[in-house]
């Protein structure tokens, strides 16, 4: 994840879930009816933030889903978190240096049958005829870099963005550009992309 972030973002990540993360009792309740597998998940993406926050000099506090789930972050404090099996991230900064973020992570591995064809537009499919084979999975490098998307724009626009309501051009140079076609705050938006054991990871950044 360090390698699509700025140097001043604050990052912790877990591979595997941790066992010995726990829940403040206010984010018990997200949780009380969940499976192991999304509670484990629930709580070591949780403990990956508390990690990122006291990076930057924060007290560990309550990380309560908002408005479609999208995670409240302290006073002055933008983040974003992110969990896929085997690994879960978290990443903040200060409110006055960044405007929003957006992380992801996936397995780097094709899409299932059909699910390209939810996500795509057009364009993005032309885009995606333009690059190399035998490199990482552009689909899933396309399906998390829209994530990461979402996840930045959401904090500024305060609505949902669909898979169709945003474009993108992924670059072999580790970098995407995002160009998103309804009204809002922010309608250009640059990320990066990686991957590496065994995972896809993308970031969007949009500073203050």
């Amino acid at each position: 994840m360090a390698a699509v972030l700025p140097e001043d973002i604050s990052i912790a990540h877990h591979h595997g879930t941790d066992p010995h993360a726990t829940l403040f009792p206010e984010e018990e309740p997200f949780v009380a009816r969940a499976v192991a597998k999304r509670r484990a998940e629930y709580t070591t993406v949780r403990a990956c933030a508390r990690r990122a926050l006291a990076a930057l000099g924060r007290p560990p506090v309550p990380l309560l889903p908002g408005e479609r789930g999208a995670p409240r972050w302290p006073a002055g404090i933008v983040g974003s978190m992110t969990h896929c099996p085997g690994y879960s991230a978290a990443a903040v900064a200060p409110a006055q240096r960044w405007r929003s973020l957006g992380i992801d992570a996936e397995e780097n591995a094709p899409l299932p049958p059909g699910v390209l064809d939810m996500i795509a537009l057009p364009a993005d499919r032309e885009a995606l005829a333009t690059l190399p084979p035998g490199g990482p999975s552009w689909d899933r490098v396309l399906f998390s870099a829209k994530e990461s998307v979402y996840k930045a724009w959401f904090p500024l626009a305060r609505r949902f963005l669909d898979f169709s309501e945003a474009e993108l051009v992924l670059s072999e140079d580790g970098t995407f550009a995002a160009r998103v076609l309804v009204p809002g705050p922010v309608r250009e938006l640059g990320g990066r992309w990686a991957v590496g054991d065994g995972l896809v990871v993308t970031a969007v950044t949009v500073r203050a």
